[in-house]
């Protein structure tokens, strides 16, 4: 991929780079990003040189989100459908308009990259927030630097979180309800400590900390990997994971009709600025 794409990707045998590149905008996630990112992670699956991937953040942060407001924001344009049967968005309304688009941007993406049969390894600085937590969540193992922080403040829009809900698996479910209550900021160091962090370093080290690991995971054989993912993926569905998912998108899309009914728009009025002042 040319050095201006939204995402780039290096095989450094036997891993694969995917890097998120739109630094100038802490790597907010627009549709263009996200079906730059199923493109790659496809591209990884297909490689039989690759057995573990990375996901990391071009730039001092991983990714502050979904987005909201930056010149390049394309939530109205269509896109080929890739992770859904729901149809086009761009030409409906309301929250038919809505739920389409979600369904495939956020949760059914979110949904396919977790279920990719090879390891995922996240590399996480600086802010990890809302559309970040979601694919750092669906990485397998997590390395992040000293000064990385997490947050989910969309309650502040009156939203109960992202659309993939996966807080009280990656977390404690009373460490879930404070991190979503308060919207505020969790350190790296606290994330590791509750267990949704496998290793934390310098933040001069997170390269060569993630390579390491990673290229220690892809010493193991491939369809031992591939089941052992699945073994414990399918472990936390039977906990509730996958049916929790469904439910609480649904949550997610009854708070933003009750925006648009309520109040100037679907985010309850908010945007980045508001976000950054609250």
């Amino acid at each position: 991929m040319t050095p201006d794409a939204t995402v780039l990707y290096e095989r450094r045998a036997p891993l694969a780079w995917i890097t998120m590149n739109r630094p100038d905008y802490r790597n907010a996630q627009n549709s263009a990003m996200t079906y730059a990112l199923d493109r790659a992670f496809y591209r990884a699956a297909d490689d039989d040189e690759v057995k573990v991937i990375v996901l990391a953040g071009a730039g001092e942060h991983f990714s502050a989100g979904h987005d909201i407001g930056t010149p390049r924001r394309d939530a109205h344009l269509p896109f080929e459908r890739r992770a859904g049967l729901w149809w086009d968005h761009s030409d409906k309304e309301g929250a038919e308009q809505r739920f389409a688009r979600e369904s495939e941007v956020y949760l059914g993406m979110c949904r396919r990259w977790r279920e990719l049969p090879k390891p995922v390894l996240a590399s996480v600085q600086g802010a990890c927030v809302a559309g970040g937590l979601m694919l750092a969540w669906v990485c397998d193992l997590i390395v992040a630097s000293e000064d990385a922080f997490f947050a989910d403040p969309v309650v502040r829009m009156g939203i109960p979180g992202v659309e993939y809900f996966a807080h009280p698996w990656v977390m404690p479910p009373r460490v879930a309800k404070e991190f979503l209550y308060t919207g505020d900021r969790m350190s790296a160091r606290r994330a590791h400590e509750v267990g949704m962090v496998n290793r934390l370093v310098p933040r001069e080290e997170l390269t060569l900390a993630t390579e390491d690991l990673a290229r220690r995971v892809a010493r193991m054989p491939r369809m031992g990997l591939a089941l052992a993912k699945r073994a414990v993926n399918q472990a936390e569905d039977l906990q509730g994971l996958h049916a929790g998912l469904d439910s609480v998108f649904g949550l997610h899309h009854l708070a933003h009709a009750h925006n648009a009914e309520t109040s100037a728009d679907p985010l309850g009025g908010m945007d980045v600025r508001a976000m950054k002042d609250a």
